[in-house]
């Protein structure tokens, strides 16, 4: 697919994921800043995604809005760079993208809001507590080099990007192995860009 894609962000939000995965695949983007309560809340946008959030793309005639899902589509329409397993081997890759976007994102989500399940109470929540997710992530991470498996996929982006979030902002416990991992998620080139860009689009918008 030739189709220049067209990536809405703002760099303070979840748009870094999307960022480091568009310099993966290494495809011509153009970036439209969009701000929280603004442009983000127009007709004009809210017609992109009616949730009026971050991050969107388009790609020609097709619109992709949520994180993993905009990992998942652009390691699909770009096959070439290997960013996600053969369907027979995606398994691991489905599981982990998946439990990323709901038990693990909801875990971390409300422990910061100061949500606290009510003893007794925790099969009535998705995630069960924050310490069965923080536990089952370092299940996923124990015995491998990448979430899915020996090989970098688009759910390292994913659940790589959550990681390193959290162990900066203190809502994921700093347990080795989430730090070995994103330790070494990180040093991808992809990843230096994206950092780059988007820390830049940062200042420019402090700086307005």
């Amino acid at each position: 697919m030739a189709d220049e894609i067209l990536f809405y962000t703002n760099p303070m939000s979840r748009g870094r994921i999307a960022r480091w995965m568009l310099e993966e695949i290494g495809a011509p983007y153009r970036t439209e800043i969009l701000q929280f309560g603004t442009t983000m809340k127009d007709d004009s946008y809210k017609a992109v995604n009616p949730m009026g959030k971050v991050p969107a793309i388009i790609h020609g005639k097709k619109t992709v809005t949520e994180c993993a899902a905009i990992c998942a589509y652009l390691a699909d329409a770009f096959p070439e760079k290997g960013l996600a397993p053969s369907p027979a081997d995606r398994a691991d890759y489905y599981r982990w993208m998946f439990f990323a976007a709901g038990p693990l994102e909801a875990a971390v989500s409300n422990r910061a809001l100061g949500f606290e399940i009510p003893p007794g109470r925790e099969r009535m929540i998705g995630y069960g507590s924050y310490a069965d997710v923080m536990d089952a992530l370092e299940f996923a991470l124990r015995s491998n080099s990448y979430i899915a498996g020996e090989k970098f996929s688009a759910a390292d982006v994913y659940v790589g990007s959550q990681i390193g979030w959290g162990l900066q902002f203190g809502s994921i416990e700093k347990r080795p192995a989430f730090e070995q991992y994103f330790g070494r998620i990180a040093l991808r080139d992809a990843y230096q860009r994206a950092v780059e860009k988007d820390d830049m689009a940062a200042s420019a918008l402090q700086t307005t």
